[in-house]
Order: C-alpha cells, then sequence, then structure tokens
C-alpha cells in the first residue's frame, strides 16, 4: 500500500528526553499545582473543554511574566533534543512526496526550538500556539482543539480536504492521548511508547530511539 499522509505527535516522538512540555513549564515555572489540578479535574469532568484547560494553563505562565527566552531557557535545562533520526526521516518522507502533519497537545515554540522551519516541512500543523510580542511577553494564545479525542478529528479533517483515505495515512505516537487517532489511521505506529495500552492498539511497535526506523514499514 502506499501511504500519503503521516502525522506525529511532538512530545516523546519527535523530540526525546520529554514526556509533556506542558509540564516542563509548569515546573520551571513553578505554577500553582491547585489550580493546575483543579482545571484538569475540571476537564476530565467534561465541565470545560480542553481548549479552556489549555487557555488556563497558559494563563497560569503569563501570571508569572514568561518571557520566550525563559521557555527555550527550560527545555535546555530539561535536556530535551531532537529525535535521533527526525529529520532524515522527515526528508524521506517529503521525497516519497508523503504529506506531513503535526497532530500534538505540545506547544509551538517547542517546534520553534528544535525544527525552526517546520512551516516549510509539514503540510499541516495542529498544536497549541503561544504568541510573543518584540520583548518576548506572552501577546496572544491560540489553543488546540485537536487533542485527546480530538486528533482523530484533525486526522479526518486532513484526509477529506486531501481526499486520502485513511487506510493511507500513518500516525506515529507514544502516549495514551494517541490511542484513538491510531484506531483510525491506516498505519498506527507507538514509538518509544511506556504504555501496554497504546501498543496494543498500534500496528508497529518501535522500542529503539531512532525515527528511521519507522521508514521501512511505510515502503
Amino acid at each position: 500500500m502506499k501511504y500519503k499522509l503521516a502525522c506525529f505527535d511532538v512530545d516523546g516522538t519527535l523530540i526525546d528526553n520529554i514526556t509533556f512540555s506542558w509540564q516542563l513549564f509548569h515546573d520551571y515555572f513553578q505554577t500553582d499545582k491547585h489550580r493546575r489540578e483543579d482545571a484538569k479535574m475540571k476537564f476530565y469532568n467534561r465541565k470545560i473543554s480542553y481548549k479552556e484547560w489549555a487557555e488556563h494553563d497558559i494563563g497560569l505562565w503569563k501570571e508569572k511574566n514568561a518571557n520566550k527566552k525563559d521557555f527555550f531557557e527550560a527545555m535546555e535545562k530539561g535536556g530535551l533534543k531532537l529525535m535521533e533520526g527526525a529529520m532524515e526521516t522527515l526528508i524521506e518522507l517529503k521525497k516519497r512526496k508523503i504529506k506531513l502533519a503535526i497532530i500534538s497537545g505540545s506547544l509551538n515554540i517547542m517546534l520553534e526550538k528544535f525544527i525552526p522551519n517546520y512551516n516549510e516541512i509539514f503540510d499541516d500543523v495542529f498544536l497549541s500556539r503561544i504568541y510573543f510580542d518584540e520583548n518576548g511577553d506572552i501577546a496572544r494564545i491560540e489553543a488546540t482543539e485537536y487533542d485527546m479525542e480530538g486528533k482523530a478529528l484533525a486526522l479526518r479533517k486532513i484526509a477529506e480536504r486531501e481526499k486520502i483515505k485513511l487506510e493511507e495515512c500513518v500516525f506515529v505516537g507514544d502516549y495514551l492521548n494517541d490511542k484513538k487517532i491510531m484506531e483510525e489511521a491506516g498505519l498506527a505506529i507507538a514509538f518509544n511508547c511506556r504504555f501496554d495500552e497504546l501498543k496494543n492498539a498500534a500496528d508497529v511497535v518501535i522500542d529503539k530511539k531512532d525515527l528511521r526506523e519507522i521508514l521501512r514499514h511505510l515502503d
């Protein structure tokens, strides 16, 4: 089968040494754990949307006067790096004329640091965005609606627009919020994953931390 669309998660998939970028920044800015937990429970109890939850948490960073350089410093201190083989894999997929997408609950600041030209590489990017003013302060935010179960909606949205069948779509991810989209994609790859539940939902499991390992499954 010829795959026409490859979608990627960010934290733990394209970027190594990270489970949740949100948690990394909360720890760095030392935001109020009680307020964070309260918003999280409101989301899981369906009292607020995912978008409202994300906006709430970014608001906590804003209260701490989080500056763009602070986000970059948090990533450096956290030891984050681009996943081994990430750029070679993306370049190879582009050569094969496969459309590329990000479908993630992560943040644009992560890609800005590790794949600065991500807008040229990816045809579609679904994640939360923080926009900074000329001083590097948070100016505005655009929280994604396409995390958790919404990831599958993003996949369907791209496939429909591009007239690609779902069985011609690939998704590569590592966390439990990827389960729904994995059930929809024609080829689901659990990469660098610690969860049996997700591994069981995947068609392919790759434990080696090298994204190039996915390429032989896309022939």
